[in-house]
């Protein structure tokens, strides 16, 4: 378990020389793997520790720096795997979400869908705009809508709005601005930057509830 993790955080750490091989080595088939990779994080309760925010960044920054990826390919073809993610998670919980909390589970606890619900209690439809930003409230927004049977007609619109704002904003600042020369010489600060500003919301609501008990 321990060896995972190491070679996880140093994925995280080299994200921008691993995903410039994969480019080289793959081409055309890299589209189809960060596809993969957007959905199951957005589509699986099981696979919410996947790098979202700081891969988008970096695709579209290996993207400028090599061209062997065309950006306004890849922006549409990741929109649509965040999409049948979110849609993919939004069914399995409108369909199987109680049966499937009867109890807890090591990956995933009744506390989660608990806290989210309170998320949509508060926030409303909004939760999956916002949640787009926030890494592993990302992947249960969408299924905590189905289990708290929002309708899908209002589910898409907030699923959309959210899918072109993350997808879009994230890979194009990566390929617009992942080539200034203090960006490209930190990019391993830049990359856990992205995920320090991401799990921001978690760290200030989880002291916010410390705070108030």
């Amino acid at each position: 378990m321990m060896e995972l993790l190491t070679q996880f955080i140093d994925f995280i750490r080299h994200l921008d020389v691993h995903l410039e091989n994969i480019m080289r080595d793959y081409e055309v088939m890299t589209y189809l793997l960060l596809a993969l990779i957007i959905f199951c994080e957005t589509g699986l309760v099981v696979t919410p520790f996947l790098p979202g925010d700081s891969l988008l960044f970096a695709a579209g920054a290996i993207t400028a720096k090599t061209g062997i990826l065309n950006v306004w390919l890849l922006i549409p073809l990741l929109f649509f795997a965040a999409i049948l993610g979110d849609n993919t998670n939004y069914f399995f919980g409108r369909y199987l979400g109680n049966k499937v909390f009867t109890r807890d589970y090591w990956f995933l606890k009744r506390s989660y869908i608990e806290r989210t619900q309170e998320f949509y209690e508060k926030y409303g439809g909004r939760t999956l705009v916002i949640a787009r930003f926030v890494p592993i409230v990302r992947t249960f927004a969408p299924f905590v809508a189905g289990v708290g049977n929002m309708t899908y007609r209002r589910f898409i619109g907030y699923c959309i709005g959210g899918g072109i704002a993350w997808v879009t904003g994230l890979t194009l600042a990566g390929y617009f601005f992942g080539q200034i020369p203090i960006v490209k010489n930190n990019f391993e600060i830049v990359v856990f930057g992205i995920i320090g500003i991401s799990v921001l919301p978690i760290f200030v609501e989880f002291v916010r509830v410390r705070m108030r008990k």
